[in-house]
């Protein structure tokens, strides 16, 4: 094969390279979309996500103190307890020994630091013992459940159940 065949064979491989390289052009401006997609997602990350994020793990570090910042609400069965020793007694023999206070009766601190500023709430046992009682699939069988409107006939349940302990009281209705 002499110089010129040579130099032909050559000038064809180039020129098929550039060839392709001409067709790829739609490829690096592609790239170039993405790289650029990715860079201005990175701008904005760092103005939308939080400099305490994952600082802990996957949530913001700065949430625990924000939160502990805020005012209570609940003031714990301890709090109830130590006024109220004959319902805690009554509670504590009963079934209900571990739903604590505030479950029924709604959130209570102001109540526990000035006991006169607040007053705990009655709830309305035919619409409160419902709420955790009535009859569901989803519920452990061996969880206590009743269909209510069966069960009493309207009648509020404090007639047959005291809340704190609700064994049947006597005289009472199954």
């Amino acid at each position: 094969m002499g110089w010129s065949a040579l130099t032909l064979d050559r000038a064809s491989k180039s020129q098929d390279r550039m060839k392709s390289l001409k067709d790829s052009g739609h490829l690096f401006r592609f790239a170039a979309l993405f790289v650029i997609a990715f860079l201005v997602f990175l701008v904005i990350r760092r103005y939308v996500i939080p400099p305490s994020f994952g600082q802990y793990g996957h949530y913001r570090g700065a949430a625990v103190t924000e939160i502990s910042q805020r005012p209570l609400h609940f003031a714990g069965h301890d709090a109830c307890e130590t006024c109220h020793t004959d319902q805690a007694d009554a509670k504590k023999a009963g079934k209900h020994a571990h739903v604590n206070c505030e479950a029924c009766h709604g959130p209570l601190a102001k109540h526990a630091d000035d006991p006169t500023s607040v007053t705990p709430v009655k709830p309305d046992t035919a619409v409160l013992c419902v709420r955790c009682h009535s009859a569901s699939a989803a519920r452990p069988k061996t969880f206590p459940q009743v269909n209510a409107d069966e069960h009493s006939n309207g009648v509020p349940c404090q007639t047959c159940h005291q809340p704190h302990n609700p064994a049947i009281a006597d005289g009472g209705k199954k």
